[in-house]
């Protein structure tokens, strides 16, 4: 893969997130080839000259407006494409209308003869991740949800500005469905080697617990906030599935906080939820599995309870 031969990324749906992904590539160097698939295809044609334009500024990556047939030889496909969540819907609400269109999707992309790793980013993401799954036949660890990867950098990003702390060296975690029922894992958050209770009461005595609840009902609604002034978070959730895409690309076995299968893990089975993962160029690579409090492991059997019941009148028709 990456280092060895030419490495090849296909983003499938060209709207805020994905342009703004294509534009976190070329701007990273992280892949030789980009292809673009939307059913806008004048629009894609345009993001494919826009970027390509831009080749000049930055590393040679070779981009162009492609077909289904252009995912034979990628190593990753990332989708983007479905119906946005509006102003006052949540992700959940999604559900049917996106996963049809899965369907149709992920059954091109396999015709293609595609045989790397998909990673889903559409919402519900946890959901769809599970029916790319099904719809692909792939092994679970060939199919990785972004999940709370962009929910634990808003935690981070949040704690570093509370703490006045390089958000880099926040180690916290937000885990369970991306949306409404996720959680923060404040057993485990650590500020350097500390856990943040210790830090606070040494490094910040004014600090509460109902400030870092505070910041938790921030992370859980900031999509809400953002698409009430904008219409659409993109940059963010873009540069996280570039992040992603490094990990994979460049095999870092990096720990992500990802939407994949559990089966047994947590005491969970039977579905993608965000949860921490090892990621390298094969996938996941192993789930990591952290001692919850009890109230924790409460809250993320909650959560996937919620997305089991939102699931079973799609799947289990």
């Amino acid at each position: 893969m990456y280092g060895t031969k030419t490495s090849r990324v296909v983003i499938i749906g060209t709207g805020f997130v994905g342009s703004s992904y294509a534009f976190s590539l070329i701007n990273q160097n992280i892949t030789d080839e980009m292809v673009l698939i939307d059913l806008n295809k004048e629009k894609t044609e345009g993001d494919a000259m826009d970027l390509n334009h831009g080749i000049p500024f930055g590393y040679p990556t070779k981009i162009w407006a492609g077909e289904y047939s252009d995912c034979k030889d990628a190593d990753v496909v990332v989708i983007t494409a479905g119906a946005n969540q509006k102003p006052g819907e949540t992700r959940l609400d999604l559900i049917e209308k996106n996963v049809n269109i899965f369907k149709g999707i992920v059954g091109a992309v396999m015709d293609s003869g595609f045989n790397g790793i998909f990673i889903v980013a559409t919402n519900p993401v946890d959901v769809l991740s599970y029916a790319t799954w099904k719809f692909s036949g792939l092994p679970m660890e060939r199919v990785i949800g972004s999940g709370t990867l962009l929910d634990t950098a808003r935690l981070r990003f949040l704690l570093s500005d509370y703490f006045d702390i390089d958000s880099r060296n926040i180690h916290g975690y937000i885990i369970g469905e991306h949306g409404d029922t996720e959680l923060p894992v404040w057993s485990q958050t650590r500020i350097g080697s500390e856990l943040i209770y210790s830090f606070m009461e040494k490094y910040k005595p004014d600090g509460k617990q109902e400030d870092l609840d505070s910041i938790f009902v921030n992370v859980r609604d900031a999509a809400y906030h953002i698409i009430e002034r904008k219409g659409a978070t993109h940059y963010a959730i873009a540069m996280g599935l570039a992040r992603l895409t490094k990990a994979v690309l460049r095999n870092e076995h990096s720990i992500l906080t990802v939407s994949t299968l559990l089966q047994g893990e947590y005491g969970l089975n039977d579905l993608y939820i965000g949860v921490p993962a090892i990621v390298s160029h094969n996938g996941i690579e192993k789930i990591v599995e952290m001692e919850l409090a009890d109230d924790e492991m409460e809250k993320l059997h909650h959560s996937a309870n919620v997305l089991k019941s939102a699931m079973a009148p799609v799947f289990n028709k």
